[in-house]
């Protein structure tokens, strides 16, 4: 016997700040949650599972109509057609209290109370399943706690949204030990809330299978979902299945000793086609950043519409789908004015006092704070706003900017 395990599905979650930066890409890149669902759909059709388990935020809250419930409601019935049943559990972002929409759903899905501890007991499959979904997003208690005691003679498996004792930057929900789910007697812990596939413990088995399809360049990597084998009543494998259908990843390249444009593209061009490679045949979007001392690190710097033409032109002979997130430009210059002792080094010296300065950065971080309270609600969410050296990076393309308009003048 086999059986599924998934969590944080978020179907059409709206990945914010996305249509800004992709364009025409974003309807496409929105729809991976879509995507990868069928492809969980898929893999338990073709592999006859006995049962599909889905540990919370199967959604990223209320729908804003009743499109997004419609399609979850017509994969579960291709499932049902399979006679495959799947038991649901609601976590934070599709608690109870927060959907004011309901569609009646296929009888093949069972969704656990939110009230109390709830099994269903499959004597056929000789299988028990507890869990408890949330009534409310905010639950702070320890909801494993008070799961029954285990049936003996079956396998027992827990299903519970928890980032147990704490995972930043997941909020600490239905808060847990692992001792507390050993404790407990059951077989497997099917769980949900960490995007990040952990595995916490094999004895009994404790496993986040991770976020089913990554959504920012924050959730990078292979994501899927988790298959699980039983022979003879016991545990005999857990597998990580990758079902995602966008790959996010960051890609760091070294430009040390790059001197030259020919040699900048094909140094690109071949860490793009790695990239896309071990993405496979999905779409990649990547976040590439320019590291390493180059000679054309003022020109990396001072002409982004040329930098990123550069890559753009990689990426094509990369070959598949690649879309470059972000391009962040960390280079240093080859040699510093300094030591080449040219006219700009005064300049220099100059600029380095001031970014070491409290007090003459202080105005720049006031100016900062004021652009951001300008922007949208919806653009407060991107993690790069956060960056404790986002004045930093400012300050390093000013100068570079103008180091390179000046040696053009020199």
């Amino acid at each position: 016997m086999r059986f599924l395990h998934a969590a944080d599905i978020h179907l059409d979650s709206p990945l914010l700040g996305l249509a800004a930066k992709a364009g025409g890409r974003a309807d496409h890149l929105v729809g991976a949650t879509r995507r990868a669902l069928v492809r969980l759909v898929d893999l338990a059709i073709d592999e006859q599972v006995a049962f599909l388990i889905i540990a919370g935020d199967l959604y990223d809250g209320d729908w804003r109509d009743f499109m997004t419930g419609l399609f979850f409601a017509g994969e579960m019935a291709r499932l049902e057609r399979a006679n495959i049943p799947v038991y649901l559990l609601r976590g934070n972002h599709d608690a109870e209290s927060t959907m004011t929409r309901r569609l009646t759903l296929p009888p093949n899905v069972h969704v656990f109370d939110p009230r109390k501890p709830q099994t269903f007991r499959r004597d056929d499959l000789g299988v028990a399943l507890h869990g408890r979904s949330f009534h409310t997003r905010d639950v702070t208690d320890n909801l494993a706690a008070t799961y029954p005691a285990p049936i003996a003679g079956l396998l027992n498996i827990g299903v519970l949204h928890t980032a147990l004792e704490g995972k930043p930057p997941h909020a600490r929900y239905a808060p847990c030990s692992p001792a507390d789910l050993k404790a407990k007697g059951y077989d497997y812990w099917a769980l949900g809330h960490v995007h990040e596939r952990t595995v916490v413990d094999r004895d009994p088995w404790i496993v986040f299978p991770g976020n089913l399809q990554g959504r920012h360049v924050n959730e990078t990597g292979p994501k899927g979902a988790t298959m699980v084998t039983v022979a003879a009543g016991r545990i005999v494998e857990v597998a990580h299945i990758v079902l995602d259908d966008v790959r996010w990843d960051r890609l760091s390249l070294d430009l040390t000793g790059v001197g030259d444009d020919r040699t900048l593209a094909d140094r690109t061009a071949a860490a793009l086609t790695r990239a896309r490679e071990q993405a496979g045949d999905r779409t990649l979007a990547l976040r590439l950043t320019f590291t390493g001392h180059t000679r054309l690190h003022r020109r990396l710097k001072a002409d982004p519409d040329w930098v990123s033409a550069e890559v753009a032109m990689a990426a094509s002979r990369a070959g598949g789908d690649i879309w470059i997130e972000k391009l962040d430009v960390r280079t240093q210059d080859w040699a510093e004015p300094q030591a080449r002792g040219d006219g700009l080094a005064d300049l220099t010296a100059i600029l380095a006092e001031v970014k070491a300065d409290p007090v003459a950065l202080a105005p720049l971080l006031a100016d900062l704070e004021q652009i951001k309270a300008r922007l949208p609600a919806a653009a407060h969410a991107d993690p790069d706003l956060d960056r404790q050296d986002v004045l930093a990076a400012l300050l390093a393309d000013a100068e570079a900017l103008l180091l390179n308009r000046l040696a053009g003048e020199a």
